[in-house]
């Protein structure tokens, strides 16, 4: 690849994300980064600001400025703190490769300080009884609802991002030893079990479904497109987002939803946490951790236990 001859935004951007897909990063976060790159340079633009040696400690103050009184257009509510800080990195780490390729001569934003990116509770669909209905909804939608039913009963069985979902290829299912091999984040690879009924989902699939999908462009890609093609993750959120909705559920993160909902399901029924790490695919288990916040069955038992208040009935009328 070629580097740029010039400090001009765009050139440099489209160079470094290059930098990123040469380097392994998953088509996923190469576009989360170009369009929190994109993000900064329409707001440096807006301030008449057009190259990469203009961008110091300053500027980024009053970018994080912007960001803190920002409204997301669609709900009119702020920016999380997740974001606001992945945001921030986006142009840190970006600068960061641009002096190291010596495309400038200081890396500018070596000290900048980031804020907290909070501990936010993750949202899921606690009941087993919901995720049972929106798995009854792509029924009704004939060739194409049951390939959709499959794809929904893995995410269920197995707890798997949707961006390791993509990616299985038909030999990656191990029937005899029901397990699957996920092609995780930062190439890494995992083990995840499988349930009986997922396995019956997944032959039915492989045996009836796939095959009015495949075409010889195909290859070994498990589930595809209405192409014939493999999924891509953003069409795959819209399709599981389609039957929460159909289901009466109004949430946002559909594949996600069906990952919390392994993870504190299992919680609840006593699984070990390192194994729901190992599960998921986590590199730290304070990621896991989060899913004890929403585990709830657990946290009510040792309450109603060993709480005053509860142990002592309703007391109206005592």
């Amino acid at each position: 690849m070629d580097k740029p001859t010039t400090k001009l935004f765009w050139p440099c951007v489209e160079y470094y994300l290059e930098l990123c897909l040469a380097k392994g990063q998953s088509s996923d976060t190469v576009r989360n980064k170009r369009g929190g790159l994109k993000k900064f340079i329409i707001w440096c633009q807006e301030h008449n600001i057009s190259t990469i040696d203009h961008v110091n400690l300053d500027l980024m103050d009053d970018y994080a400025a912007y960001l803190n009184s920002y409204r997301k257009k669609l709900d009119n509510e702020p920016l999380g703190p997740g974001q606001k800080r992945n945001l921030l990195t986006y142009v840190k780490t970006f600068v960061k490769y641009m002096h190291r390729k010596g495309l400038l001569s200081k890396n500018t934003l070596a000290d900048i300080e980031l804020p907290s990116k909070g501990h936010q509770i993750p949202k899921a669909l606690y009941s087993v009884e919901e995720i049972e209905v929106i798995l009854e909804q792509p029924l009704l939608f004939g060739i194409k609802g049951l390939r959709d039913r499959v794809i929904l009963e893995i995410f269920f069985a197995t707890g798997i991002r949707r961006g390791e979902l993509v990616k299985l290829n038909v030999d990656d299912i191990d029937f005899t030893g029901k397990m699957v091999r996920v092609h995780g984040k930062g190439k890494k690879e995992r083990l995840v079990p499988i349930s009986q009924r997922g396995c019956e989902w997944l032959a039915f699939y492989i045996g009836k479904i796939r095959p009015r999908f495949a075409f010889i462009s195909s290859g070994k890609a498990l589930f595809l497109a209405n192409n014939g093609k493999r999924y891509v993750p953003g069409k795959l959120s819209d399709m599981a987002s389609q039957y929460v909705k159909l289901a009466g559920f109004d949430r946002t993160g559909a594949c996600h939803l069906f990952r919390h909902n392994t993870a504190t399901t299992m919680l609840d029924n006593g699984a070990d946490l390192r194994h729901i790490q190992e599960m998921l695919g986590h590199a730290s288990i304070l990621t896991t951790q989060l899913y004890t916040h929403v585990s709830r069955k657990k946290l009510s038992e040792v309450y109603e236990a060993t709480h005053p208040s509860a142990e002592g009935g309703s007391g109206l009328f005592c």
